[in-house]
């Protein structure tokens, strides 16, 4: 059983990561910080359709300064979504503002709901922390989903990923009849691979969601985190292998029951052969976010030593011990995936 961090330190953004955040425009001036939103007067708290407790609370401003909160936060959400040109979004309001006093980011949800027709969307304003940052760019660089987000001092705000939550897909949708056990069994499989090649961690069945998408013939699954403040912090290797956490033990038996080691291999292979393509085409941005990532500090010294020491074992290379820091960590666990997919490396 894995044993998370009980509290994971919060890293500030050094110079070399907001020079990277610069250089890939993912530094913007925003209209309102993270510090504007954590003054409201009261709170509400937040059930679901079954009235439970979301742990979420609607929160509540002064009169006064409610207008001018609103008005900020859809320009905030006209900058995630059409780069800031606010033409076309007066139909739009702020629906509600819900804050989460658990996690390490503390993040307010904002409800953006469209006047006309009453669709909504969702955006999130946290507290900007470094490895939150590194997990971000890695998953939009090394996976199939691209990310949406911006920095501005120690505010970050962040698109919401839709999709249900793992811990609901688990109880509610495991054995519905019209799943496709198998595509579903491969997609968990490659997302258990993801999350260990790119070091990912704490993939508890709350922390990612599953993606419902109907083909031409029949339904396609993807498994996306939703949670990045564990990239490259815990020391345990198992920490990275979402297989290992007690609540995916219903998927990972489920897929056991569906493919045989050979299969799961050969998803292994094909997932791994697909993060080599991605980074072939991004080698460039890649190098840069590895480089800041190298120098800076985003674990404790314990848990590098330790994560080291057992990617050595698993891997039987000594090379692992000559890191000092989970961006080295990161950088020769890449360096292993490359060479077993050097041929994809020679397609030019």
């Amino acid at each position: 059983m894995n044993e998370i961090s009980k509290k994971k330190i919060h890293y500030p953004i050094k110079d070399h990561l907001r020079k990277y955040l610069r250089n890939y425009s993912r530094e913007l001036k925003l209209p309102i910080a993270y510090a504007d939103l954590d003054h409201y007067e009261s709170s509400i708290p937040v059930y679901d359709k079954q009235g439970k407790d979301t742990l979420w609370e609607t929160v509540f401003y002064n009169q006064s300064e409610m207008e001018e909160i609103h008005d900020k936060l859809t320009r905030v959400y006209a900058l995630l979504k059409t780069e800031g040109d606010i033409q076309g979004m007066e139909h739009l309001f702020v629906d509600r503002v819900d804050y989460c006093p658990f996690g390490n980011s503390k993040p307010f949800r904002v409800r953006i709901t469209n006047k006309y027709n009453d669709n909504y969307d969702y955006f999130y304003v946290k507290k900007a922390d470094a490895s939150r940052i590194y997990g971000l760019e890695i998953e939009h660089i090394l996976s199939p989903n691209r990310l949406s987000y911006a920095v501005d001092g120690t505010t970050i705000i962040e698109d919401h990923i839709a999709g249900i939550p793992g811990d609901v897909f688990i109880k509610d949708w495991l054995n519905d009849e019209q799943l496709n056990r198998i595509r579903l069994a491969k997609e968990f499989v490659k997302f258990n691979e993801r999350s260990f090649v790119r070091l990912l961690g704490d993939m508890r069945s709350y922390n990612y969601v599953v993606d419902i998408t109907p083909d031409f013939d029949d339904i396609q699954y993807r498994i996306r985190a939703i949670d990045f403040d564990q990239q490259c912090y815990e020391g345990a290797k198992t920490m990275y292998l979402p297989q290992f956490f007690k609540d995916n033990n219903p998927i990972v038996e489920f897929c056991s029951n569906l493919l045989n080691p050979e299969t799961i291999r050969q998803y292994q292979r094909e997932e791994r052969a697909m993060i080599a393509n991605r980074i072939k085409v991004s080698r460039y941005r890649l190098k840069d976010l590895s480089d800041a990532l190298e120098i800076d500090e985003i674990s404790p010294p314990d848990k590098v030593e330790r994560l080291k020491s057992e990617l050595a074992e698993h891997f039987q290379d000594p090379s692992f011990l000559d890191c000092e820091t989970m961006g080295e960590i990161l950088r020769t666990r890449l360096f292993i995936l490359l060479y077993n997919n050097k041929d994809i490396l020679d397609q030019e």
